[in-house]
């Protein structure tokens, strides 16, 4: 069984070692950010099962795709499990890694790093996530959590200092509040912000405006998920930056 990351979306951005595994898989279990284009890569002859999840919709259960990764690796199928940017990282691969360990020793298991989100859409944006002298570290964050687990905003909103790039994977649901709870907080009204849509895709769409109106702004736009957060002062260096040093609303 592979664990693959895609990438954050642009198949140009897809590893060797992804591209070889997509030409010998017998079974594909793809997740719904994984493209076509990325998809008419793998052999004809593979089998492609689609499992993807969306807010308040999900084809399979997290435990449906554990007992399917089983039942074919049981079978002795070649298994290829596609997920977007990075497995390991909000991809809920850790999981997958474990229940295939526990369910049988024997089973080997690889897992192929992708591109995540946040270095695929900083880069292609030209937001450095440390810079020297402006962000001394970068902090990810999800805009959603399991049940019980707390308010994902609130995990935002302790991690958050001025000298640290903030970015928050799923967030356009907790925007406003994000917003809204950082300045309460004490996080500077005018801090720097952009909402991305499929980042790194021709579908790109992007918002920049300050943290207090990014809200408004990502609204006016409709942006629609899969939309990610890079909140803080690295975001001024991007090239496509839209305003003057002094506003940023």
């Amino acid at each position: 069984v592979c664990l693959v990351g895609v990438g954050p979306g642009d198949p140009g951005l897809l590893t060797l070692r992804a591209y070889q595994l997509m030409q010998t898989a017998d079974v594909v279990l793809y997740d719904r950010l994984v493209s076509n284009e990325i998809l008419n890569l793998a052999r004809a002859e593979a089998r492609m099962v689609y499992v993807g999840k969306r807010a308040g919709y999900h084809t399979r259960t997290q435990e449906e795709i554990h007992e399917l990764l089983a039942a074919f690796a049981d079978a002795g199928a070649t298994i290829l499990r596609l997920k977007g940017g990075d497995p390991l990282v909000f991809g809920r691969g850790g999981e997958e890694f474990e229940f295939l360990r526990e369910h049988n020793p024997n089973v080997r298991v690889e897992v192929v790093p992708g591109i995540t989100a946040a270095a695929g859409v900083g880069s292609e944006l030209g937001i450095p996530l440390t810079h020297r002298g402006v962000a001394t570290s970068v902090r990810l964050l999800t805009g959603h959590l399991r049940e019980g687990a707390g308010d994902p905003v609130d995990f935002a909103v302790t991690s958050a200092d001025v000298e640290t790039t903030l970015v928050v994977y799923m967030g356009l649901g907790t925007l406003p509040k994000l917003s809204e709870k950082l300045i309460a907080s004490g996080f500077p009204a005018d801090m720097p912000a952009v909402a991305i849509e499929r980042g790194t895709t021709v579908d790109e769409r992007r918002v920049f405006s300050s943290i207090e109106h990014l809200p408004e702004a990502a609204a006016a736009c409709e942006l629609v998920s899969p939309t990610l957060l890079i909140v803080g002062r690295t975001v001024t260096l991007s090239p496509h930056w839209p305003y003057a040093a002094d506003e940023s609303s």
